[in-house]
């Protein structure tokens, strides 16, 4: 959240390529307006505003917590139990003094017990490391001692869950654990023998397959130096350049300001893979902007929301979840980003579709040029703060850890801001961007040290495989059905569980449903990763869409039902890579793949003017249907489909240019 903040309120000096009136074209909306609308859709917002002492205090440990991760980092990873420990630790000791117990009423103040409660969950946290020679020799003769600490570290594990993420999580999380210890007494296939609380404890909080398994593991290494990266990059000014460069580039178009956002929001999502910091950050300067122009609120808080959602996908970093697939598949992350490269700039060209034919429609003009940023100019005095960015796709491309990688990064981007007054870091600005990327970085660590109370049983019972077999049995042997039940179980999850937590989830249980059934492993996961994506813009729990909602001041589920609308082909494409792998670069050649990206970019033209209604002149029910089918046809890869789609594309335009012909002579 510091990270958004910080995008926010970009420094005076970076936006000196803007003309005075910029501001008048899009008033943005008050820092105590997104602070509310924060609080009402995000848990992460709802902490303390500290001072004095007290503020210090949480600064220097979050201070603290980058630095542990930049040396081992650097100079070598801690062994993944003690790696694990010290991270929770540090998560443990920020959530604890930063989010209240209850958000009824915060006091902005720390009590004593406020100490003792964070200190005790520090011991608990970093228990582990302080004896680990012993707990590792001990195979599994654990003392009465450690099964006391194992079980407040699952109780603290819940609690600073429910503060920082949210009741839904730690209700799936209880369930799990409830199902691991009372599994004689359901029925069916969901029953097993069940196992003794000392089991349960030991197996959750000192082994590899629990808390401090494969998600906190992936948490405590990569991801919390690429939230790192991201902040250090954000104190440079670079999500004014992101909205710098997306104006020169298409603010002057038909409905300018919404292609704004959607270039923003993709250029953005290379740094931050939180949809809700995304919509915030930029809908507070874009939002403002389209309702200007003219377009309704819905329409402009949606736009916003779907393009941010699509953050998570976009290479090269994308949100935490893909780190997790790397470590679940056991895949290069690299390999991860190349799949994901075609699926993003599908959705993306979705969107920007169907932005177009709205303005188109509703007659919405651009900025006049000079009211916006030149581009050469923009990229003459902040251009350079792109090269951290290309550094990591060329480290990961060259095969060296994403680790590394994000070090590289956390270096370039230091280097890059030197070149120029206005994008210099002080060495102050480096250590509050420490504190805000380890800030930043509570909610994930958190989010994945649940989830892993939820492999734990999955570890423990085998019910991942026994669910999985059940969506199976229930799809008939189906894969289109058990595609659609998997999907449902995705968005159902979403609705009040975080993207990490909901990918964790679904991977363990439904992806394997999936490879059952002969779908590609990595095709599997990004199938539910997708899926899990989007439920942050599909109603009635829309929080990316409340978000914008908020800022565009609509009525939040309208804005939920349009953004659904928008980012229609994050609801086709998954199913499109799972039946035809090539789209994610398994199994296909160069020539297969360019075809089939012309032919599904025809085909997200089809279903983009279908869902707007309009492609030269307003359309009728039928027509909508038809070149919803024609765009169907031609994303759907095949050469019969292909020339259906294209034949049926070319009719359904022959039509709409003779009914606009029509009009005209009536005038």
């Amino acid at each position: 959240m510091e990270m958004n903040k910080q995008r926010q309120q970009a420094p005076e000096q970076n936006m000196a390529v803007h003309p005075p009136n910029i501001k008048e074209t899009a008033p943005e909306v008050s820092q105590d307006e997104l602070d509310e609308i924060l609080k009402k859709v995000d848990r992460e917002s709802t902490f303390r505003k500290l001072a004095g002492f007290d503020y210090w205090l949480v600064f220097w440990i979050a201070v603290a917590f980058s630095c542990f991760h930049v040396y081992t980092g650097i100079f070598g990873m801690l062994p993944a139990q003690m790696q694990r420990s010290v991270h929770l630790s540090f998560a443990f000791a920020l959530v604890f003094l930063l989010y209240p117990m209850t958000n009824k009423k915060v006091l902005n103040k720390l009590r004593w017990y406020n100490y003792l409660f964070a200190a005790f969950a520090v011991y608990i946290g970093v228990y582990l490391t302080l004896n680990y020679t012993r707990i590792m020799q001990a195979g599994g003769d654990y003392s009465r001692m450690d099964y006391i600490v194992g079980f407040f570290g699952v109780l603290l594990t819940l609690e600073a869950a429910r503060r920082v993420v949210g009741l839904p999580l730690v209700v799936i999380a209880g369930t799990f654990l409830l199902y691991s210890y009372f599994g004689p007494y359901f029925p069916g296939f969901l029953a097993h023998r069940g196992y003794s609380i000392q089991r349960i404890v030991s197996h959750m909080y000192f082994t590899t397959e629990g808390i401090l398994g494969i998600p906190l593991g992936v948490s405590a290494t990569f991801i919390f130096l690429f939230i790192l990266f991201g902040a250090f990059l954000e104190k440079t000014g670079v999500g004014r350049l992101f909205i710098d460069i997306s104006d020169a580039i298409a603010g002057w178009a038909s409905g300018g300001p919404a292609k704004v956002a959607v270039i923003t929001s993709a250029l953005e999502g290379t740094v931050s893979g939180s949809s809700v910091a995304n919509t915030v950050g930029s809908g507070s300067f874009t939002i403002p902007m389209m309702k200007k122009l003219g377009y309704r609120p819905e329409f402009a808080g949606a736009v916003e929301a779907a393009a941010s959602t699509g953050g998570q996908i976009m290479p090269p970093i994308m949100g935490a979840a893909a780190f997790l697939m790397a470590e679940f598949t056991n895949t290069p992350y690299i390999e991860i980003a190349k799949a994901a490269v075609v699926p993003a700039l599908l959705y993306f060209l979705g969107i920007f579709i169907e932005v177009h034919f709205e303005a188109k429609r509703s007659g919405l003009k651009g900025l006049n040029r000079d009211q916006l940023p030149k581009f050469f100019q923009v990229f003459k005095e902040r251009g350079h703060l792109f090269v951290p960015l290309l550094a990591i796709i060329y480290v990961l491309v060259e095969g060296y850890t994403p680790t590394f990688a994000a070090l590289v990064g956390l270096g370039l981007s230091i280097v890059a801001g030197l070149i120029h007054k206005a994008t210099r870091m002080s060495f102050w600005d480096l250590i509050t961007a420490m504190q805000a990327g380890a800030r930043a970085a509570l909610g994930v660590a958190i989010a994945c040290a649940t989830a892993g109370i939820i492999v734990g049983v999955v570890t423990l019972t085998g019910i991942g495989l026994k669910l999985g077999n059940g969506i199976v049995e229930m799809a008939g042997g189906n894969l289109f059905f058990t595609l659609f039940f998997t999907m449902i179980t995705s968005l159902i999850l979403g609705m009040g569980v975080p993207t990490t937590a909901n990918y964790v989830i679904t991977s363990t249980i439904a992806a394997p449903a999936l490879v059952m059934l002969g779908v590609p492993l990595v095709a599997a996961h990004l199938f539910v990763f997708y899926f899990g994506i989007v439920a942050d813009i599909t109603p009635p729990v829309a929080l990316a869409a409340y978000a914008g909602s908020g800022i565009a001041r609509s009525d939040p589920f309208w804005t939920g039902v349009t953004a659904t609308k928008l980012a229609i082909g994050a609801f086709i494409i998954p199913y499109i890579f799972v039946y035809n792998p090539g789209m994610v670069l398994i199994g296909t050649t160069t020539f297969g793949l360019i075809h089939n990206v012309i032919t599904a970019c025809g085909g997200m033209f089809g279903v983009g003017i279908a869902m707007i209604g309009f492609c030269l002149t307003n359309m009728k029910w039928w027509e909508r249907i038809w070149f919803a089918a024609a765009g169907l046809l031609l994303i759907d890869p095949g050469a019969i489909t292909d020339l259906i789609g294209l034949g049926m594309l070319a009719l359904g335009f022959l039509n709409q240019w003779r009914l606009l012909r029509k009009a005209s002579s009536a005038i």
